[in-house]
């Protein structure tokens, strides 16, 4: 629902209540359609872990960071990583929010910083792109912390889907 769409709604509360133009009921109106906008979309967007990484591909990389987004609900960090051949593949790796990763030790721009190497241990996406959940995070100076959460409870999406019964 946009703001249009709840502007809508209050004046259409309004007329069939017989409420004036000017009365205090549509900012009211106004700001409880917005509190439910902002609370409900950012709850269904959230993911679990088993729906976009798999817990049968862990992965430990090291590489060199080329960017860092300290952002809600998740960081995220980009590394680097040269093979065997010399051909290098930048990954992303998805993790905490800023406020957790802070109370995990982390110092935004002390801690690492692009440019800085540092290996990563996580497990990858389900579609095998260069992309993953980030566990821990080795540091420069060899300090481990974590940047994300363990795969959960259960099985981290790793039971195959049960089918629906066809009708």
């Amino acid at each position: 629902m946009t703001g249009l769409d709840l502007a809508y709604a209050c004046e259409y509360i309004r007329a069939a209540r017989g409420v004036g133009l000017r009365s205090k009921f549509f900012p009211v109106c106004l700001l409880s359609g917005t509190l439910w906008v902002a609370v409900s979309v950012p709850a269904s967007a959230h993911h679990s872990f088993g729906v976009e990484y798999d817990v049968n591909k862990p992965v430990t990389l090291t590489g060199v960071i080329s960017s860092i987004e300290w952002t809600n609900p998740h960081s995220f960090v980009y590394i680097d990583v040269k093979d065997a051949s010399g051909k290098v593949t930048n990954w992303k790796f998805e993790g905490y929010p800023p406020g957790v990763l802070y109370r995990q030790g982390w110092k935004r721009d002390v801690t690492m910083k692009v440019g800085d190497t540092i290996t990563i241990t996580g497990w990858q996406a389900r579609d095998g792109g260069a992309w993953g959940h980030a566990r821990q995070i080795t540091c420069a100076d060899g300090k481990k912390l974590f940047f994300g959460p363990a795969p959960g409870t259960g099985d981290g999406g790793a039971a195959p889907p049960v089918d629906a019964p066809s009708h």
